[in-house]
């Protein structure tokens, strides 16, 4: 991991609303809160693990970060550039500096389209090579994911699926981005490939020095690759930790038990282990309860929780989490 302070992109106070219409004159009677007002950083070379229950709002995030999504208010800062307000063609070359691995390797790749065309597609779009040159940089792309760039004449439907996140991880390398979201890129695939493709992506970061913004709900596996884990429940995110202390010293009742659902290969020790048991539903993110979004379900709510929303706040160094009472888990 680079141990470098510098921070490669800020995002403060992000909202994404995704308006509701309804009649024949397609009135706004609401908004889906997908995000809802977030804020994190990432350092230059480190991996930011972003968890939580699907729905949450983690792939929302990760789109409205790269502009794919227009956000509602707030602010995405990369290299000290705001993107928010970027257009045209100030945009389309910050572009190339971020890139997105897609969750689904069969949605994500055109079916019409040969390997060598989709690696090949930004190197033309953004006329970063042409002819001879593209053929050439596809080969070695192919080469640098462990892919035989024989292969480069094929379609997607002949491959398997963790071939197929191996060509989707060579387009977001082709354009030599310094920042990628991972957007669940091992959740479609075999258990026996996912450990692969994981692997790949630390060769690759160490390699080119990629930042990583790491989208997952699977918490082991985001223990292995992340340096800091911030943990989003229904469009919020309620806890942000060096991954060390989240695991050891979760402060937020939604992360302890998101983390008391892991399986520790100990037996003795998972039977001694307390569980956490949530109740109820996660809500709808069109109709978010007051105050607290995780009330409904916390088993520690109190009144104060329902009347007014905690502050995303410091408790110890580098450890931030949402929710009033979290002194009271620090040993």
């Amino acid at each position: 991991m680079n141990s470098n302070n510098e921070t490669l992109l800020r995002v403060d106070d992000l909202v994404m609303h995704f308006p509701i219409y309804r009649g024949v004159i397609q009135r706004q009677v609401g908004a889906v809160r997908a995000v809802d007002g977030i804020s994190f950083d990432i350092k230059r070379g480190e991996t930011l693990g972003l968890v939580g229950e699907s729905g949450c709002g983690k792939s929302t995030t990760g789109r409205t970060i790269l502009q794919l999504y227009k956000p509602t208010s707030g602010q995405v800062h990369f290299e000290d550039v705001d993107l928010v307000h970027l257009k045209g063609e100030a945009m389309r070359q910050m572009r190339r500096k971020m890139q997105m691995i897609f969750q689904d390797p069969y949605a994500s790749l055109n079916p019409r389209m040969t390997v060598e065309q989709i690696v090949g597609e930004p190197l033309m779009v953004h006329n970063v090579a042409t002819g001879k040159e593209i053929q050439e940089r596809v080969a070695h792309l192919l080469e640098i994911v462990n892919l035989n760039p024989a292969f480069k004449d094929r379609y997607p439907h002949e491959f398997s699926g963790g071939q197929r996140q191996r060509i989707g991880v060579a387009r977001a390398l082709a354009l030599q981005p310094s920042f990628i979201i991972c957007d669940e890129p091992i959740s479609a695939l075999d258990v026996s490939i996912q450990a692969q493709i994981v692997n790949l992506l630390e060769e690759l970061q160490e390699q080119f020095n990629l930042t990583y913004l790491f989208i997952a709900h699977d918490l082991s596996m985001v223990r292995h690759i992340s340096r800091r884990v911030a943990v989003m429940y229904l469009g919020v995110i309620v806890e942000l930790a060096d991954r060390d202390n989240l695991y050891r010293q979760p402060l937020h009742p939604y992360t302890q038990a998101l983390l008391s659902a892991v399986p520790i290969p100990d037996p003795v020790a998972d039977a001694k282990r307390k569980r956490t048991i949530l109740e109820g539903d996660v809500p709808s993110p069109a109709n978010p309860p007051s105050g607290c979004r995780f009330r409904t379900r916390c088993p520690i709510a109190e009144a104060r929780c329902a009347e007014s929303r905690p502050e995303f706040r410091e408790v110890q160094p580098g450890h931030f989490v949402a929710c009033f009472f979290a002194e009271r888990f620090i040993q």
